[in-house]
């Protein structure tokens, strides 16, 4: 018998708290399910599939209730609270289910909605993390171009933003495609830019290049309107300062900046771009 699993066992005895399951007649492991969620007229020799974990005193304890997630598997659970060693999600049983200050990405607060996994840690008891890399699949049929959905669940300075798609995939929004306002917990719309060969996929939230620099040209001149007219650098401004401003990689900037400047709609001085 395992934790973390669904499974069927076969009732051993009935006692006035429950029943008591096993694997097998005539094992010597047993495990109990409380006499509440016992079924009307079941019997010892009769078998039923239930879910085990760990009580709070560390006993194995079966339930017929259905948990929002198997061992391995992700699922968004809500946070309850937080305390000393972690959360406490709501993960569809009694015992509320711990995420380790370790296991988290990003911060949580009660009624936050996260996507977690689960798994077991050294002890064997059920836990939930927030890494979720090696939890997701990498057989998720698409096509360079197609939008997909899903939720980003960690983001990394080195690589970019890690994105569930559909909450069961590995995806990743590039460092460069990457911008300031972007959390875990995110839901984003992307679009699949590479289908690489060992199924992975690279996403980017931009439209393809020439859609892409007509909304960023527009951005640009909405900033300048409720601006007065006039931005207080150009395109030569460094990568750090037009993505804090503009929130726009410095190739994505000079490119609607260019479109402007053709469209004649714009005049780039020294130190500043104005409108015309």
């Amino acid at each position: 018998m395992k934790v973390g699993i669904k499974q069927e066992l076969v009732v051993i005895n009935k006692v006035e708290f429950g029943i008591y399951l096993a694997d097998k007649e005539g094992a010597e492991e047993k495990v109990l399910l409380p006499r509440k969620q016992v079924p009307e007229g079941i019997k010892p020799g009769d078998k039923i599939t239930v879910f085990l974990y760990k009580d709070s005193r560390d006993r194995l304890i079966a339930t017929v209730n259905e948990p929002k997630m198997t061992l391995g598997e992700v699922a968004k659970c809500r946070v309850i609270e937080t305390g000393k060693i972690g959360a406490f999600l709501d993960w569809g049983l009694e015992k509320d289910l711990l995420l380790p200050f370790k296991e988290m990405t990003a911060h949580v607060e009660a009624e936050d909605e996260i996507l977690v996994a689960l798994y077991t840690d050294k002890s064997g008891r059920l836990c939930a993390t927030m890494k979720l890399y090696h939890y997701l699949g990498t057989g998720y049929e698409c096509q360079k171009g197609d939008w997909v959905e899903g939720t980003v669940y960690e983001i990394s300075d080195n690589f970019g933003a890690f994105v569930a798609i559909e909450d069961k995939y590995q995806g990743l929004i590039p460092k460069k495609e990457v911008g300031k306002n972007i959390k875990v917990g995110q839901h984003v719309r992307a679009r699949v830019t590479a289908v690489k060969s060992d199924g992975k996929i690279d996403l980017s939230m931009n439209e393809v290049s020439h859609i892409q620099m007509s909304i960023d040209a527009d951005r640009v001149m909405k900033r300048l309107q409720t601006e007065g007219g006039k931005l207080p650098f150009n395109d030569k401004a460094s990568p750090e300062i037009i993505r804090e401003e503009m929130d726009m990689s410095k190739n994505e900037f000079k490119k609607a900046v260019g479109n402007l400047l053709k469209a004649g709609k714009i005049e780039i001085k020294p130190d500043s771009i104005v409108l015309k």
